[in-house]
């Protein structure tokens, strides 16, 4: 006999009503499985000292500042109290910029291996929001906040304003997560992809006229944070708890009015995804070098995945375009290529093998060196961290005027140095800790995201030290100095890439690597 719920059983409102509890406390309960699921896939020991630094590393951002000379007096911290209200606004603008280049957020759970699970998409939303603070930018973005919120307030009133301040990190990123999800399910609907392009034109075109105008910073202060800096530092008073409960509020809506169109983007079919797998290439003449032809193809396969088309068109313009509204000068441009080049490396190149997935075992059957196949993903690697590089140097050039001898010096030593660093680190991890994933998916990333947090932490660290010094070289007056430190840089990286190509000529070793990306 049936055992469905009739229609007569209650009233249509109030099933509808159920429903959605049902799924939602279903949706609680699957998030819970899956982190079981992929933390037992990870080290517990360091997954628990993780934790632990990042629990102490937050403490300390929100605290120490507040105990430092200056905090929460008449000076520079009224002056960064003032600002604070564009602080918040500028946060949530970045998070949505954010969330909506990476397609609706992180995947929890690859969608190959969710095909055969009943994951439903609140489940995917859910996941997507707990895995957004594993991530450098979000986490150096809340953490600046947190910082200056502190330094501005003093110790007599932070307590209660961190809380709001991270109530308001929290609404920030679900805020976000609701138009990333909105804008991937337009994409996935007829000339949807025409439609989010030419709507990013129209916004890049009106953030150009207010930065030309003058007007950015007057429009940013429009915005309400003003209330929400006002109702923190009232202490705990009724006028606090009704700002906190205003944005507590906020939070809970979005968290689950994000269910909706992330439930509408996973019932269309994802066009450039499928546009890719289903699309015809014809075939071209043959390269007259063995190398020419593994470059081909690794560039190929490079170009072809959509997360690697997005993400680079966003790495490449979004830093070039803030330098160009920011009017950033030759001598401080110097850290934009580092921070493209660790991005770029972000999207695959720190697990640069994955990209093959089952091709590999048919890599390794064809009649090449192990080197020459080392050499063309190198290449191709370089190629494509390179082209995002210079692409956002010419971009932000458009307002920099000329440079002269010392600068233009400074900034090529900067691209060659970071670009190989990068490559000679991305290569070595790789080969050192491989992982089966399918980066067929917008949103799927190269690694586990304990091991995202690590990789960008330390190409961050390491790119920014050496546009620093770069950037210092900038006002040398002999302009062949940068060109005398980048030879000892570029020395030591090139070392470490040739130990890393000796290694992968190593069977076994290179077995290992291709048995664990060939499971995706």
């Amino acid at each position: 006999m049936p055992t469905a719920a009739s229609s007569t059983d209650r009233s249509s409102a109030s099933s509808f009503a159920a429903t959605l509890v049902t799924d939602a406390r279903r949706a609680v309960g699957d998030i819970g499985h899956l982190l079981r699921f992929r933390a037992s896939t990870i080290r517990r020991r360091t997954t628990v000292l993780a934790g632990l630094l990042f629990l102490i590393l937050t403490a300390a951002v929100a605290v120490v500042p507040a105990f430092t000379p200056g905090a929460g007096g008449p000076g520079a911290a009224f002056e960064v109290l003032l600002v604070l209200p564009t602080a918040l606004a500028g946060f949530v603008a970045i998070a949505i910029v954010s969330a909506a280049a990476s397609g609706g957020g992180r995947e929890l759970l690859a969608r190959d291996a969710g095909t055969i699970h009943p994951i439903s998409p609140t489940t995917d939303h859910l996941g997507a929001l707990l895995l957004a603070p594993l991530n450098i930018a979000w986490l150096l973005q809340a953490w600046a906040l947190l910082g200056t919120t502190s330094y501005a307030v003093g110790p007599g009133k932070l307590l209660g304003s961190q809380i709001v301040i991270l109530l308001w990190i929290f609404a920030g990123t679900a805020i976000a997560q609701v138009l990333a999800w909105t804008l991937e399910g337009v994409r996935r609907v007829p000339h949807g992809i025409v439609g989010i392009r030419m709507l990013n034109v129209v916004v890049f075109g009106i953030a150009l006229g207010l930065q030309l105008s003058d007007q950015m910073l007057s429009v940013f202060d429009q915005v309400p944070t003003r209330l929400v800096v006002v109702g923190m530092l009232d202490g705990f008073t009724w006028r606090w708890a009704l700002t906190a409960a205003v944005v507590l509020a906020m939070l809970l809506f979005a968290v689950a009015l994000g269910a909706i169109p992330a439930t509408i983007a996973a019932h269309r079919v994802p066009r450039d995804e499928l546009r890719v797998e289903s699309g015809r290439y014809p075939a071209r003449k043959l390269p007259s070098t063995v190398i020419g032809a593994m470059v081909r193809t690794d560039r190929a396969s490079v170009w072809r995945a959509v997360p690697m088309r997005r993400g680079v068109v966003v790495l490449a313009l979004g830093p070039g375009i803030v330098a160009l509204l920011g009017n950033l000068e030759w001598g401080t441009m110097t850290i934009l290529p580092g921070l493209v080049a660790s991005g770029g490396a972000l999207l695959y190149g720190v697990n640069a093998w994955c990209l093959d997935s089952r091709g590999t075992l048919w890599r390794e059957s064809l009649p090449v060196s192990s080197a020459t196949v080392f050499d063309a993903r190198a290449f191709v690697l370089a190629e494509f961290l390179l082209a995002a590089s210079l692409l956002t140097v010419a971009v932000a050039a458009l307002r920099a005027g000329v440079p002269n001898p010392s600068e233009f010096t400074a900034l090529f030593a900067t691209l060659v140095v970071v670009t190989v660093q990068v490559v000679a680190a991305s290569m070595r991890w790789s080969f050192k800790r491989p992982f089966a994933v399918d980066l067929r998916s917008s949103r799927a990333t190269p690694a586990p995201p304990a091991m995202m947090v690590a990789y960008s932490t330390r190409l961050a660290i390491s790119t920014t030290l050496t546009g620093l010094v770069f950037s210092a070289l900038t006002r040398a007056d002999e302009w062949q100095l940068s060109l005398l430190i980048a030879v000892p840089m570029l020395a030591w990286s090139t070392s470490r890439l040739l130990r890393t190509r000796a290694a992968w000529t190593d069977a076994p070793q290179r077995a290992r690597v291709v048995t664990t990306v060939a499971v995706a």
